[in-house]
């Protein structure tokens, strides 16, 4: 069985997979989940200077800071499965 990966921006790959939530910075909990994994050094910053426009949790509970919408990831996802 092949993995399916999703462009999360400027050609980075995520393996679909390991994704457990896409959502937008914006929120304060997300902000203060951002906050505490730049913390504990389980950010990947993705963005290339951009401003973060969605925020994708795995399941090894890294975080990635993305410069797509979270909608445009959200359809993205849908392609591969």
């Amino acid at each position: 069985m092949a993995a399916k990966f999703v462009n999360v921006g400027y050609g980075n790959l995520v393996a679909a997979a390991r994704i457990v939530t896409v959502a937008s910075p914006d929120a304060a909990p997300i902000k203060r989940l951002v906050q505490d994994a730049k913390e504990a050094g389980v950010v990947i910053d993705v963005s290339c200077g951009k401003k973060t426009r969605s925020v994708i949790v795995t399941d090894s509970k890294h975080v990635i800071l993305s410069s797509l919408e979270p909608e445009a990831l959200g359809v993205l996802l849908n392609q591969e499965n």
